[in-house]
């Protein structure tokens, strides 16, 4: 099992408020080691309710690399003037005395934690999404080596750190697919931050537990094959082959044969060929030969 090691500064330390008398002191000379974060608010401001929480909580998760200063405009008028702040929320990043990024108006998370991780690099610092990411990796590799089990910890821990990383929520629920319990698999899905339930990496898990599901009901390869091979206009016999064969690792001829009913009739059974083609495809990854080549033969017969 792996030890996720984003241990910082306490919270308390991260953030703080600032005003006009020690403005020089916790921003201009305390960016001189950690770039600070400036969050010009005001009370009466809508937007700034959304954002300043949104940045806190950046801000906390980047574990002590940048830090978080809150300037009230209406109480220091004279800084906003210096910096030609024209509208609220204004977000300014310090290092080393100087300005370098920011941001004007209320903006999606991932738009903040990007913001984040740009100032955190800049300073010469790990950006923690970037940390988070190659834990990620390293769990994919546990569970391509089969530790399932670890891999499905290691997802969790990332997952305690950013609840909305998709690749990590995704890799969870595969982790238990690899587990075959798809009951917990399902209930992860289904349990999914709305923030992140339409993400590439959840669908493509969605994917996969579909297919699993099929999986558990797949004939016989041999005996699906001989049917198949005494009648080859049996549809149905040829997508049950196509189910047992992806159930059995052989994803390529599985896709051979689906492109083969739709080639043959595709409208059969309300389209299930470009149904469970598009199933695959989203199962597997979206540079895999497999679905490559499968795109481009079934694009080619739709536009024929």
């Amino acid at each position: 099992m792996m030890e996720l090691n984003l241990s910082g500064a306490p919270d308390a330390d991260l953030i703080k408020d600032s005003d006009e008398a020690s403005f020089m002191q916790d921003v201009v000379e305390a960016s001189q080691t950690t770039p600070i974060v400036v969050d010009f608010w005001a009370p009466w401001c809508g937007p700034c309710k959304t954002l300043g929480p949104q940045l806190e909580a950046a801000v906390k998760a980047a574990k002590g690399a940048v830090k978080m200063v809150k300037v009230n405009v209406d109480e220091a008028q004279m800084i906003a003037g210096q910096l030609q702040i024209q509208s609220i929320p204004t977000v300014y990043a310090f290092h080393k005395g100087q300005p370098i990024d920011g941001f004007q108006g209320a903006q999606p998370e991932s738009e903040i934690k990007a913001f984040i991780d740009r100032v955190v690099k800049s300073a010469g610092g790990e950006a923690p999404g970037e940390q988070l990411d190659e834990a990620v990796a390293a769990a994919e590799e546990m569970l391509a080596e089969g530790a399932a089990a670890d891999a499905a910890q290691t997802f969790a821990a990332i997952l305690g750190e950013d609840p909305l990383h998709a690749g990590a929520y995704g890799g969870m629920v595969r982790s238990y697919l690899a587990l075959d319990d798809l009951d917990q698999a399902e209930a992860l899905l289904n349990g999914a931050p709305i923030e992140i339930s339409n993400a590439p990496e959840l669908e493509a898990a969605h994917a996969q537990l579909e297919l699993a599901r099929q999986a558990a009901d797949a004939g016989p390869v041999a005996e699906l094959t001989a049917a198949v091979e005494a009648n080859p206009e049996d549809n149905q016999a040829r997508f049950d082959l196509a189910q047992a064969l992806y159930a059995n690792g052989d994803a390529e001829a599985a896709v051979d044969h689906l492109l083969d009913i739709f080639k043959r009739d595709r409208e059969w059974n309300e389209g299930a060929a470009k149904t469970q083609l598009f199933t695959i495809f989203d199962a597997l990854k979206p540079n895999d030969p497999v679905v490559l080549n499968g795109r481009r033969k079934l694009s080619s017969m739709i536009f024929a």
